[in-house]
């Protein structure tokens, strides 16, 4: 039986990812290394691929790329402010168009809006008249 102040000297990348919550399963952590959206250290990531402590890990979203330098190696999903700890965010900050609400659509079928629900509308978008 191994000790709990065992340090781990590798871990695999997609369960590192899923370990410290920036993919919610490790099927999805993994599916995203096989489309070539992580990188790590500036080359392209399989699942399998090893990964070290200080390692730049680069993720890659519609839009916007998060970076994560490796603090600690973990193989074990941890609670988020664990997760937190094993690495270091130097990420650009999130995208203003990419963090606003989605657009408001009218249920198919429902016709044009009716002049009071326009001027609702309207009222919402901060139009005046």
């Amino acid at each position: 039986m191994g000790s709990m102040s065992e340090e781990i000297t590798s871990a695999r990348i997609d369960v590192w990812l899923w370990s410290v919550r920036i993919f919610k399963t490790r099927a999805l952590a993994a599916d995203e290394c096989k489309g070539g959206h992580v990188r790590v250290n500036d080359a392209s990531a399989k699942p399998s691929q090893k990964l070290k402590r200080g390692d730049i890990v680069r993720v890659r979203y519609p839009g916007w790329e998060r970076v994560f330098k490796v603090e600690k190696l973990i193989t074990k999903r941890v609670g988020a402010p664990i997760a937190v700890t094993c690495y270091e965010d130097l990420s650009e900050p999130r995208p203003a168009h990419l963090s606003m609400p989605p657009v408001a659509k009218r249920e198919r079928g429902t016709g044009r809006p009716t002049k009071k629900e326009r001027r609702a509308l309207d009222e919402l978008r901060g139009r005046k008249g």
